[in-house]
């Protein structure tokens, strides 16, 4: 450590100013970086833009690769997807001591959800409506990250997903700019604690700026189209709340947004992003997304990199063209100094705010991992918040909880597969560690519950999707043996067995990036597979793994019990049987809206009415907005989910009816649990403008409690409603609420409210 502070103060600064172990103050920021940047030559300014892959570099091998070089001659900003803290710290001492200015580098990962101890997907974890829960489980993925020497994450995505077509609808908070916006704040603050500069906090990274979540036709990254009024009031809240939140960086998406690439797109970076909501950190592209707009067709690789700059962006993630292309742009005048110096300026200041010029290896102790990473008392953590993910969709004849003490036939390709667990980007999960639902249920069933096995079916019957399917490690371990022959295995298997758990649905990298999908029902091999033990007359479970709003209309009319778990972590297993058996009690509530089939999609609560609306409770009725086929309902509406319990809303109270100006309408509902076991309860409050300057959702969702009820219990709910709440962005773009009426809705879920109007004057 000593020696390091005399490199930093020897090279670093100048005219008296000092570096000590303890944080400098926030003051003294903007000289130091001034005093710094007076002796960064081009390239080297131009070096701390640059993020390349961390490549080829082993432990006890980084100083004779490539990078290396590169980072000796100040060429390299910061690495990302390198991981361990021995190699890290091996890395970092090539920055501090062997090049010219000791600059420290920053290291990223795909934090997405969980570090080794792995969460629910991020839909999962939105489908807990626990802020807590959830800022805690970033809490828990910065410390572990931190210990193995990351200091900065590329989580969380934040985009609005409403086509379950789109694979990265896994990653976000689903299809509500509000919960999007209350769960991006709960994750940012989880990872950036109180003090970026404590070495178990990390660098958040809000992405995709911006719409990534609203490609043509679902394709990852394809086209996004849409009006600015629906990007302000749709798409953009989750990422302001991001950047209202604190976070300390951004990165740009990969589709174009009014027909120019988000990454070179100034009034996306510069005007919405800086000047509009007053972010002061700095932006980083997504992978190569800088060369990829060569392909959109704005030119040249050097042009590309010019646009990119003059947008705004500040680091290129592996492009590596701010690098080698900007400098000879600069010399053409295409580029000015001050645009490099703005983006070099940003990035030393990411590192001064992470106390990296204090202490280059604050996030390298060797002696953290043992102690922090992987704990039992984070597994623990984990498997609880799984529980709190779950989705009960259906229990016809309370089939679940299972009782002990039985025989349970466990079948599906899903059953025994612990590698696919963790879900899309686990990047640092240990697989092999991963509990299966079939280690899960033996281990907490109990020894008078008999557990029998049998696989079923493969997850699809093409072998090759099954391939594509099964990427990353996430094996699936495909059995060649006849279709026939794998479902009689598990007819035989049940028909000695009480219930019957079959584990089906999506693999892991189902979902993810680059895992769009035009049909997502369950996969036929398994539909079969489910066809055949209904036949068996034993009552069939279906536990569902999803990673986005699935089209399963023929398995909710044909099987009593649907329990979707989406992918719940390293201690899937566990969690999966706790809530199983009923030692915990579902209470997830669905973030996204279930169509019943593919082609009502994008299908959404808070949609807007048509001239020629179909009267409720109707199917079809010529010259109205509706399908021949089926009708506009969803399979299963946003903020749906069941309990082993049942909850009863009484009258729907307001303190008054007619408010003016900054009055505050009180909204309150008493809740009571008339079942037989303690459950949680998701109380949700929706508001309908009645009449705007522009058409206005039939309900939006702006406010919700999740409270705990013993049998019996009753406890009131009230929702304090500001003028705050009714604001929107109006035709020119001005955020204010308009005076009116307005409906008041309050319920168990987006369809099951009880409402009331108001009138609200200026």
């Amino acid at each position: 450590m000593k020696k390091i502070q005399r490199l930093l103060m020897a090279t670093l600064l100048f005219s008296g100013t000092s570096i000590c172990a303890q944080q400098m103050p926030d003051a003294k920021m903007k000289p130091f970086i001034d005093k710094l940047m007076k002796q960064m030559t081009l390239q080297e300014k131009l070096g701390q833009l640059n993020l390349p892959g961390s490549g080829d570099i082993v432990t006890g091998q980084a100083g004779n690769t490539d990078i290396a070089a590169k980072i000796r001659s100040g060429k390299v900003g910061g690495l990302f997807n390198i991981k361990g803290v021995e190699k890290i710290r091996e890395v970092q001492r090539l920055a501090v001591e062997q090049s010219r200015l000791k600059i420290p580098l920053i290291f990223g990962m795909d934090v997405i959800h969980g570090y080794r101890t792995v969460f629910p997907i991020p839909l999962g974890l939105s489908a807990t409506w626990d802020l807590k829960a959830i800022e805690r489980s970033a809490q828990i993925a910065a410390q572990e990250a931190s210990a193995d020497g990351i200091s900065w994450t590329f989580s969380p995505m934040v985009d609005i997903a409403r086509d379950p077509r789109w694979g990265r609808m896994a990653e976000g908070a689903g299809e509500d700019a509000f919960l999007g916006g209350q769960v991006a704040k709960a994750m940012v603050q989880g990872y950036q604690g109180k003090s970026l500069k404590a070495n178990n906090t990390i660098m958040s990274c809000v992405k995709h700026f911006a719409l990534y979540g609203a490609p043509d036709g679902g394709r990852d990254y394809n086209t996004t189209d849409m009006s600015r009024y629906r990007m302000y009031n749709e798409y953009f809240p989750p990422y302001k709340a991001a950047v209202d939140a604190g976070v300390g960086s951004v990165m740009a998406s990969f589709n174009d947004v009014d027909g120019i690439p988000a990454t070179a797109n100034k009034w996306l970076m510069t005007d919405v992003l800086r000047k509009q909501w007053g972010f002061g950190g700095f932006v980083v592209t997504d992978y190569t997304g800088i060369p990829e707009m060569v392909e959109h067709g704005i030119g040249d690789t050097a042009t590309a990199n010019v646009l990119a700059l003059a947008a705004g962006i500040d680091m290129d993630m592996v492009g590596e063209g701010f690098v080698n292309t900007i400098a000879p742009s600069l010399k053409a005048g295409r580029v000015t100094v001050a645009q490099i110096d703005a983006a070099c300026r940003r990035i030393l200041e990411a590192k001064y705010k992470l106390g990296l010029f204090e202490d280059p290896y604050r996030y390298c102790d060797v002696s953290r991992p043992a102690k922090e990473i992987y704990t039992a008392s984070n597994r623990k953590e984990a498997r609880t918040i799984a529980t709190q993910s779950f989705v009960l969709l259906k229990n016809e004849g309370n089939v679940l909880p299972l009782k002990r003490g039985g025989k349970i036939a466990l079948v599906g390709p899903l059953a025994d597969n612990r590698e696919n667990m963790p879900g899309t980007w686990s990047v640092a999960a240990d697989f092999s560690t991963a509990v299966s639902v079939l280690d899960g249920l033996k281990a907490v069933a109990g020894t008078a519950t008999q557990i029998v096995y049998a696989r079923g079916s493969n997850l699809d019957y093409d072998a090759k999707f099954e391939e594509r399917a099964g990427m990353f490690g996430k094996d699936l371990r495909r059995d060649n043996r006849p279709t026939e022959q794998i479902i009689a295995e598990a007819v035989a298997a049940v028909k000695e067995a009480d219930v019957v758990v079959a584990a089906v649905g999506e693999s892991a990298e189902m979902s993810g990036e680059c895992s769009s999908l035009t049909n997502i029902e369950i996969p036929q091999a398994q539909k079969d597979l489910l066809k055949a033990l209904k036949a068996t007359g034993k009552p069939v479970v279906v536990l569902l793994f999803a990673g986005r709003s699935m089209a399963i209309s023929e398995e909710a009319k044909e099987y009593p019990a649907i329990l979707n778990v989406w992918f719940p972590g390293s201690e899937a297993g566990y969690a999966i049987a706790d809530v199983l058996f009923g030692d915990a009690n579902p209470s997830g509530k669905l973030s996204t809206t279930w169509p019943q089939n593919v082609g009502q999609v994008p299908l959404f609560y808070n949609y807007k009415n048509t001239g020629r609306p179909l009267p409720k409770g109707q199917w079809f009725q010529k010259f109205k907005t509706n399908y021949l086929d089926v009708t506009n309902e969803p399979q299963y509406p946003f903020g749906f989910g069941l309990s082993y319990t049942n909850f009863s809303y009484g009258p729907l109270n307001l303190n008054n009816t007619t408010l003016k100006g900054n009055q505050t309408l009180t909204a309150s509902v008493a809740v009571t649990n008339t079942g037989n076991v303690t459950g949680q309860e998701v109380v949700q409050l929706y508001i309908r403008d009645l009449v705007g300057s522009t058409t206005r959702p039939v309900k939006e969702l702006k406010g919700f409690e999740k409270i705990e009820l013993k049998a019996g219990e009753t406890k009131t709910v009230s929702f304090a409603i500001t003028p705050e709440l009714l604001k929107f962005y109006n035709y020119n773009l001005k955020y204010d609420w308009e005076p009116g009426d307005f409906e008041i809705m309050v319920g168990t879920n987006s369809q099951t409210v009880e409402s009331k109007r108001v009138k609200w004057l200026k």
